[in-house]
C-alpha cells in the first residue's frame, strides 16, 4: 500500500457548482480590472467617447456581476443546529479536516485577491474625471491685472476722466493695458462724499466722493451691472444681490454673502485714475480658501 507523502495535501481542481460560480467571479473581476486599466489608457491616448463608455460598462457590470454572484451563490445560507459532541476529533480525521480548510483558505484568498484587482480596475476608471479637471489654480484665484499705478481706463483702453462722471453715475473700468479683463473689470461710482462711510482705511481709497469696486458679484460671478443711484445700491442681475456702496459694497440682499472688494484708486492733477494697490481680496464667487467677510 502506497502511503501519501508527509506536507500539504493535494488539492483537487473544484467542481460542481460551487466552482463554476468561483471562476464567473474570478474571471468577472478579471475583466473589471482590465477594463479599468483600458479606459485610463484610452484617455489619457486622446480618448473616444463610445469606446470609454463600454469599457466603464464592462469595469461596473463585472464588478456588479462578482458582487452579485458570490453573494448568491458563494455565501452560505443555511440554518441548522448541530449537537455539541466531542472536542477531539475522531483518530483519522485530521488530515481529511485539514485538507478541507486549507482547500477552503487558498480559494478563498483567491477570490480576496481578484476583488481588490477588480476594485483597483475601479479606481483606475474612476481616475478619468480628475484628469479631466486640468491643472490645480495655484494663486491665480487670488490675482487680477490690477497693480499699483495702473490707470483706470474704459473699454477703448483710453483713461476715464472724472469729468465723464457726475455725482450718481457709474462707469465700468479696467486696468491700464487689459481692457476687457474678466477678473479686472470693475465699477466706478460717484456720490457725495460726505455720504461715504466705507470700513477700515477704504475712505483713503475713495477720493473726492470717486469709489471703485469689482464688477464680478461675490455670489455667481456674474457682472454687477445695474446702480440704483437713488438707494446708491449696485445689484446684480443675475440673482438679484444688492450691495450697499455707501458701506463698502456689503451685501444686504440676496444670495451674496461677501462684499464686493474695494480698489483703492487716487485721483490724479489731470483728472484721471491711478490704482494705489491691486484689490485687497479675492473677486468673484466665494471658493474653499474664501470666507463670508473674509479677504485672502
Amino acid at each position: 500500500m502506497r502511503l501519501p507523502r508527509p506536507g500539504l495535501p493535494r488539492l483537487r481542481p473544484p467542481s460542481g457548482p460551487d466552482a463554476r460560480a468561483e471562476w464567473t467571479v474570478g474571471v468577472a473581476f478579471i475583466v473589471a480590472f482590465l477594463a479599468g486599466i483600458a479606459l485610463l489608457v484610452l484617455y489619457v491616448a486622446g480618448g473616444q467617447t463610445q469606446v470609454e463608455g463600454v469599457l466603464l460598462m464592462l469595469a461596473l457590470g463585472g464588478i456588479g456581476v462578482a458582487i452579485v454572484v458570490w453573494g448568491q451563490e458563494l455565501i452560505p445560507d443555511v440554518e441548522g443546529v448541530e449537537p455539541r459532541g466531542t472536542l477531539e476529533s475522531p483518530p483519522g480525521e485530521d488530515d481529511l479536516s485539514d485538507h478541507a480548510v486549507r482547500e477552503g483558505i487558498t480559494r478563498r484568498h483567491a477570490l480576496l485577491g481578484l476583488a481588490v484587482t477588480g476594485f483597483a480596475g475601479l479606481a483606475a476608471a474612476l481616475a478619468v474625471p480628475v484628469f479631466s479637471l486640468g491643472p490645480a489654480p495655484g494663486r491665480s484665484l487670488f490675482e487680477t491685472p490690477w497693480r499699483r499705478g495702473l490707470r483706470l481706463v474704459g473699454l477703448d483702453n483710453q483713461p476715464v476722466h472724472a469729468d465723464q462722471l457726475p455725482i450718481g453715475g457709474m462707469l465700468t473700468v479696467f486696468p491700464e493695458g487689459a481692457p476687457g479683463s474678466s477678473d479686472g473689470q470693475a465699477v466706478l461710482i460717484h456720490v457725495e462724499p460726505g455720504l461715504l462711510a466705507l470700513p477700515g482705511d477704504g475712505g483713503a481709497g475713495a477720493p473726492n466722493g470717486y469709489v471703485c469696486f469689482s464688477k464680478k458679484c461675490t455670489h455667481a460671478g456674474c457682472p454687477v451691472g445695474l446702480y440704483r443711484a437713488s438707494d446708491h445700491q449696485l445689484v446684480c442681475p443675475c440673482h438679484q444681490s444688492t450691495f450697499d456702496v455707501l458701506h463698502g459694497a456689503v451685501p444686504v440682499f440676496g444670495p451674496a454673502v461677501r462684499p464686493l472688494p474695494q480698489l483703492p484708486i487716487q485721483q490724479q492733477p489731470d483728472g484721471t485714475f491711478v490704482a494705489s494697490e491691486g484689490f485687497p481680496a479675492p473677486v468673484g464667487p466665494s471658493f474653499w480658501d474664501v470666507h463670508s467677510g473674509e479677504g485672502a
